[in-house]
């Protein structure tokens, strides 16, 4: 079976339901998924450190603040110099997703870094696996709406609670976990 997981950061809960839905479309193919939340002080359990060495790939999430990765997810990522030293999540799929208040908001840098992570880690990268939504007619309900092929872009509004986020976003999401897995499946052959 495929094992995917998803580390990722939430501030205000809006990128932990980006998480979950990413998850949703992965295991919709018939993959293993494990939802691992970095905490409010940018640390991991230690079990889930194992999980992330088991993992055939690795879905990396966090907001966009500041034209970033929040700090908590960046605590995560110079963590990640352990299993970087070592060599651990070498040749597994990776991919990335963001959130942030604004429909650009710079998100494409924190997508930029997750990737860059990534690399260092010597990961395969997948991006979204689909085309923008990008006609006159396109709503932001359509999937890709945003128009990320690197990463899932989303938009949360700074006033807007967790279960008002836009579904077309969170359809995107599901999509695009369906996408990693289908990646990480043919990869793993």
């Amino acid at each position: 079976m495929t094992q995917i997981a998803i580390v990722f950061h939430s501030g205000y809960g809006h990128t932990a339901k980006v998480a979950e839905h990413v998850a949703k479309g992965a295991r919709g193919t018939g993959a293993s998924v494990d939802l691992l939340a970095i905490d409010a002080d940018g640390n991991l359990p230690e079990a889930a450190w194992a999980t992330l060495k088991a993992a055939d790939g690795i879905v990396f999430g966090s907001p966009t603040y500041m034209g970033s990765v929040s700090w908590q997810f960046k605590k995560f990522a110079d963590a990640s110099s352990k299993p970087w030293y070592t060599m651990d999540w070498k040749g597994k799929i990776a991919a990335g997703f963001t959130n942030s208040a604004t429909l650009n908001g710079d998100k494409g840098s924190t997508i930029a870094y997750l990737a860059l992570l990534a690399a260092q880690h010597k990961m395969l990268w997948t991006g979204t696996g689909m085309h923008p939504s990008n006609a006159k007619s396109s709503t932001r309900d359509d999937l890709n709406n945003l128009g990320g092929y690197q990463g899932l872009l989303v938009t949360s509004p700074s006033d807007a609670g967790v279960d008002e986020m836009v579904p077309g976003d969170l359809k995107t999401a599901e999509a695009f976990g369906a996408n990693v897995a289908e990646v990480v499946r043919s990869v793993k052959g």
